[in-house]
């Protein structure tokens, strides 16, 4: 029988390790992509009230976006 000897910070260590490795390549790959959405002619938006979100919920949604716009992948 097979004994995993690592501890949980040895483990925590080595996917830090191997996501510091992989980001920098993941990231370099990440290309510019020209989106566009074609609207209909004459077509009106949907009219659709928002709903309430509990504060922690709507924290969490503001900082999500807040940081989507710091990288630039929405504008």
């Amino acid at each position: 029988q097979m004994v995993n000897t690592r501890t949980d910070a040895e483990l925590a260590a080595a996917v830090q390790n191997a996501l510091q490795t992989l980001l920098p390549q993941i990231h370099a790959e990440i290309r510019e992509v020209e989106f566009s959405i074609d609207l209909i002619p004459g077509a009106k938006p949907i009219s659709k009230s928002p709903y309430r979100m509990a504060p922690i919920e709507l924290k969490d949604l503001k900082d999500q976006l807040q940081e989507l716009l710091e990288r630039g992948f929405i504008r």
